[in-house]
């Protein structure tokens, strides 16, 4: 019986209550998006590969995470700015619009515009699935529910942001207009990467007053994103 100790720790009631905790936050919203294409459902093993690949675009943002945070000094601001928007913001949503890319864009399932949205909310929320899972093991359940109405929602708002830019590059490039193409694919990383890299920006301040801000800042975030999500459901259309 003493072999089946390793397992019983790991299968204990406390580490399965925190799994669940990391996990629940980014498969709820998950399926809150999925609802939302109202057109024509994704096949459910496609949604499953993005958030494996969005997992998989976490160790690889960690591997540049870690040389970058060896490289900068974050005790000024201009050091803050360098890690935040540039270290951290750019690697995870390179990394993340980069798994999707490889996923979805030649993928004959990518026929309607808000399939994009879709796509990208799977891909950013398996990153903060797997990031969500090492933060409460490492921390515990207080970090679950802080970052529960947080950092989780905060990666799905980034992926939104992705998506709808996403979805219209697609748009473009099968209407073979290869500028606007360009600019759309251009944009589904960079806004993404401005609202992450402000994001965590605001959160690394320090100062009486500067939660107010970063409270400020997430709930504008979030009320914009369910209105836009809400706005490109009811406008989808077929693009493929």
């Amino acid at each position: 019986m003493y072999f089946l100790f390793p397992f019983m720790l790991i299968f204990s009631l406390p580490n399965i209550l925190m799994a669940l905790a990391a996990v629940i936050p980014a498969i709820f919203l998950i399926v809150r998006v999925y609802k939302m294409d109202r057109i024509e459902k994704e096949p459910k093993g496609l949604i499953f590969k993005l958030i494996v690949a969005g997992m998989l675009s976490t160790v690889a943002a960690i591997v540049t995470e870690t040389i970058g945070s060896a490289l900068i000094q974050e005790s000024t601001l201009l050091g803050k700015f360098l890690m935040y928007f540039i270290i951290v913001a750019l690697s995870e949503e390179g990394f993340k619009y980069l798994f999707l890319k490889r996923a979805t864009w030649n993928n004959p399932n990518f026929n309607y515009q808000f399939d994009g949205i879709v796509y990208a909310v799977s891909v950013s929320l398996g990153f903060a699935l797997l990031e969500n899972i090492s933060y409460v093991f490492s921390y515990g359940f207080s970090v679950a529910l802080v970052r529960a109405v947080t950092a989780v929602p905060g990666h799905a708002c980034f992926g939104v942001f992705m998506g709808v830019w996403y979805g219209l590059a697609k748009r473009a490039a099968n209407a073979e207009d290869a500028v606007t193409e360009k600019k759309c694919r251009q944009l589904a990383l960079l806004i993404p990467v401005l609202l992450h890299g402000t994001y965590d920006f605001i959160a690394s301040l320090e100062g009486d007053y500067t939660w107010i801000l970063f409270i400020l800042f997430v709930l504008v975030m979030f009320f914009y994103t369910y209105r836009l999500l809400k706005q490109e459901s009811s406008r989808d259309m077929r693009i493929g």
